[in-house]
């Protein structure tokens, strides 16, 4: 079976109230386009019906992979999808759809070329935020900083939760992930880094959330210890080993 042009990797946590409609929008966008595309959903450890939901759309959609993966954890469920997936595009989109889906085609030829892994940015010149809270977008910012003081100079938007990867470039890349958590895009734009791969930052409409599942100081102290243990990695020669 030929590959697909795009994989849509969707990791879905107790999703059932923004799955339905996520999903609608994402098969309606790609009804549309002339390349060939799947869909991956990767639910994990939910306690509520989004499996259940996904199987349904499946059942009408046959592009539509559902997997379950028991062990919870956002990164762990992207990393099962994105080395499921077949695309020779392969794109991270997060559940609640704050990125409108027609944006996923500023990330793929003809209008993005020359790069390895494309990530979506808030905070690129010609990105514009909705609805946010200016106390959500100081505490973002803030987070940032921290990143690019500590690990991923240059880079204004590691966390956004929508990415794109060749398919070389996410078996690389993937199969080297040890964290499981939320922190995942970091280590993965740093094992990006530490490769010379090409990043290149898209610009993006986003909109806010208010059911978003992140807590902003919890999460913060996540990340600054898995910088740590990043960089102990690579004290260690974790990651200088094959994939």
């Amino acid at each position: 079976m030929a590959s697909p042009f795009l994989s849509i990797v969707i990791p879905a946590h107790n999703e059932e109230s923004r799955l339905p409609r996520t999903l609608g929008q994402v098969f309606a966008f790609l009804e549309k386009q002339s390349h060939s595309a799947e869909v991956v959903i990767v639910e994990n450890g939910s306690s509520d019906r989004t499996l259940e939901i996904a199987h349904e759309f499946s059942s009408r959609h046959p592009n539509l992979t559902v997997i379950r993966e028991a062990q919870r954890g956002k990164g762990n469920a992207v990393r099962r999808g994105m080395l499921e997936a077949r695309g020779e595009y392969r794109f991270i989109c997060d559940a609640d759809l704050s990125m409108p889906i027609e944006e996923v085609s500023k990330f793929l030829p003809p209008a993005s070329n020359d790069f390895d892994l494309a990530i979506a940015s808030r905070e690129a010149p010609g990105a514009v935020r909705f609805n946010e809270p200016f106390y959500r977008h100081l505490g973002g910012r803030a987070i940032n900083l921290a990143i690019r003081m500590f690990i991923l100079p240059g880079l204004n938007d590691t966390q956004c939760g929508f990415k794109c990867f060749r398919a070389e470039v996410a078996e690389t890349l993937f199969r080297q992930q040890t964290l499981m958590g939320w922190s995942f895009d970091i280590e993965i734009l740093y094992l990006a880094r530490r490769k010379k791969y090409r990043i290149l930052e898209i610009p993006i409409h986003w909109y806010f959330d208010p059911d978003s599942k992140v807590n902003a100081v919890r999460d913060a102290l996540r990340m600054l210890g898995d910088i740590f243990r990043i960089h102990l990695n690579a004290l260690r020669g974790r990651y200088d080993l094959n994939p």
